[in-house]
């Protein structure tokens, strides 16, 4: 059983979904302490001085001076200013997946589809070669089939 577990936990998949969590957590820290540290400071004061931590409204109407008053007075609290923060970090993330899948996208082109081999009997719906004359299921003599090279050439009305 160890042995089967071990295959399990080695095999690519995943071991790479493994590294994929601990690489996003990472960068899911780094992208909140940008918009926390970095970005919402200066926004905040272009806006008036206003710290978006501490932006909320205090549902038990006590009148609490600050987000930690209420906090500690254990009232409710709706606190917008860190929705606002989680906003913001969403959407740096977004778009950065974006921009990395659109620039793996560009390394790796579509994949050309290869022209069909085979349609479909119309009266059985069998799949017969596109340059059978009969359908080898129902024996149905098909339409708009490449004509054999020993066939007598068609000539035209007149």
């Amino acid at each position: 059983m160890w042995k089967e577990f071990r295959l399990f936990m080695l095999r690519g998949n995943v071991l790479e979904l493994a590294v994929a969590v601990v690489l996003g957590a990472a960068f899911g820290r780094v992208v909140t302490s940008l918009v926390e540290d970095v970005l919402m400071p200066p926004i905040g004061l272009a806006l008036g001085g206003v710290d978006f931590k501490n932006l909320y409204v205090d549902l038990s109407r006590a009148g609490h001076a600050t987000l930690a008053d209420a906090q500690a007075a254990g009232a409710p609290t709706l606190r917008y200013g860190m929705f606002i923060n989680t906003i913001v970090n969403f959407l740096i993330i977004a778009f950065t997946i974006f921009l990395i899948i659109r620039s793996i996208n560009r390394m790796f082109p579509p994949a050309v589809t290869a022209a069909p081999l085979t349609r479909d009997c119309p009266y059985c719906l069998s799949p017969v070669p596109l340059g059978a004359r009969r359908c080898a299921h129902c024996t149905s003599e098909l339409e708009g089939a490449a004509p054999h090279p020993l066939d007598p050439p068609v000539r035209p009305a007149k």
